[in-house]
């Protein structure tokens, strides 16, 4: 929508100037030449009549009359003045004029003398153009003001709009969200206060059934527990191995009802919606640095960071930080020589790509194609780095990839926040999470 208010608008300045501009330039330079032409008649005119009256007292111009005649007053143009006399003299005066050129003549009354003035008409051309490039000039302007007021306009339009989207996305992971400042627009205001509304219902929906979910887990953990224990209970008392075998048996389907129960409270608690959030990256890349830049001089490796402080992103700040840590400590067993954490924008949609690279051997062929599947290892461990890693960022909107083998190259496409817009309008601030400690591995073998 911004692209097509600036083009719009641009499109509307810019038929307008040329519509009113063009007649302009032709009249003003038209005008221009009838002035000079006017106005070199008018000086032909006046030379006659003195002319006139001096040949009249029976004398004959003088060398000044002349050349005032020449000269004329401020802003004329020099002129060559020719002054054929009664007796067939002719007087001229000023500088040869090579053509093309105006000439205007006047008769100097009863005295039959004759006057003419010759100018340049390049001198005459100068002056038009001189108009057109003031015309040109104010066309410039004109555009150069619809611009501006193309890109504001835009800018009144476009943001609110995008502050929409970003609050419907939050309304879609069962958020909500606060109240959008009114925009001035008023159908864009009319849609905020519909889409807070329906936030406001939605939210107490979802809050009412995580309630109900969590009530009915906690109830039937309760009798589940009594049960279970009983089961234990039978299976140490009796002497019969037929009750202790279905004891045994009775146990077990319990114990997988009680995982079913933990499941359901588990997903209810997901379900409160995602925490995605606009972040500045570089804040949580410092974090993970400032944990792990130790652990790597103690390994003889250096870890750089190459992260720009203008780039934002939509991301749950734990979730990223748990991604980048895995990319790290499986750098940091797997890799050699400096790693190296870079971001850079990626694609015509505004994506910011997080990279973390070594100088390492890379991944194996073998392995590469099943890199971000579960269980996948050549290491002896559960192989669930990677692939946490990549429900994690695929849960932000984003994607986790190997972008190349050798060396070492992992990806992290992320949405990024406009610079032009606030990111505390976008999305709440929220607060970046540690993720020392915690399971990560696997990304030059999916090895955690």
């Amino acid at each position: 929508m911004r692209r097509r208010v600036l083009l719009a608008t641009i499109s509307a300045v810019a038929v307008a100037v040329i519509l009113l501009g063009v007649p302009l330039g032709l009249f003003g330079a038209r005008y221009v030449v009838a002035i000079e032409e006017q106005r070199i008649s008018d000086r032909a005119t006046t030379l006659a009549n003195t002319v006139d009256r001096v040949v009249g007292t029976g004398e004959r111009p003088t060398d000044d009359q002349l050349q005032r005649a020449s000269e004329g007053r401020a802003g004329d143009l020099p002129a060559r003045v020719t002054v054929s006399l009664p007796d067939g003299e002719q007087l001229t005066f000023g500088e040869t004029v090579e053509p093309p050129t105006i000439v205007k003549a006047a008769e100097a009354g009863d005295s039959r003398a004759w006057v003419s003035l010759e100018v340049s008409s390049w001198a005459v051309l100068v002056k038009s153009a001189q108009i057109v490039a003031l015309v040109v000039v104010a066309g410039l302007v004109a555009i150069g003001a619809g611009v501006a007021m193309a890109v504001w306009q835009a800018n009144r339009l476009s943001a609110p709009l995008v502050y929409l989207a970003a609050s419907a996305e939050q309304l879609g992971s069962g958020q909500v969200r606060p109240s959008l400042e009114p925009s001035g627009v008023e159908e864009i205001d009319l849609v905020a206060a519909e889409l807070a509304r329906s936030a406001d219902r939605l939210a107490g929906r979802l809050a009412a059934e995580r309630q109900f979910t969590q009530d009915a887990s906690h109830q039937l953990r309760t009798p589940l527990t009594a049960l279970s224990m009983r089961l234990e209970e039978i299976m140490l008392t009796s002497d019969d191995d037929d009750v202790v075998e279905e004891a045994r048996v009775s146990l077990e389907q319990v114990e997988r009802l009680v995982t079913v129960v933990d499941d359901l409270l588990a997903t209810s608690r997901r379900s409160a919606g995602g925490t995605t959030e606009a972040i500045v990256l570089l804040d949580v890349v410092r974090q993970q640095h400032e944990e792990w830049v130790e652990t790597f001089e103690q390994a003889g490796r250096r870890l750089v960071v190459d992260v720009a402080e203008d780039h934002r992103v939509l991301a749950t700040p734990g979730a990223l930080a748990q991604v980048i840590a895995t990319l790290l400590e499986n750098s940091l067993k797997y890799g050699d020589g400096t790693t190296t954490v870079r971001s850079k924008l990626s694609g015509p949609k505004g994506t910011v790509a997080l990279e973390v690279t070594d100088e390492g051997p890379g991944v194996a062929d073998e392995v590469a194609p099943r890199i971000f599947e579960r269980g996948e290892s050549t290491g002896g461990s559960t192989g669930l780095g990677l692939a946490l890693a990549r429900d994690l960022v695929a849960a932000d909107g984003g994607r986790l990839e190997l972008a190349q083998r050798r060396p070492p190259v992992f990806r992290v496409f992320l949405a990024r926040v406009p610079r032009t817009l606030d990111p505390r309008l976008v999305l709440p601030p929220g607060t970046t999470i540690s993720s020392r400690g915690r399971r990560r591995g696997g990304w030059m073998h999916p090895e955690d």
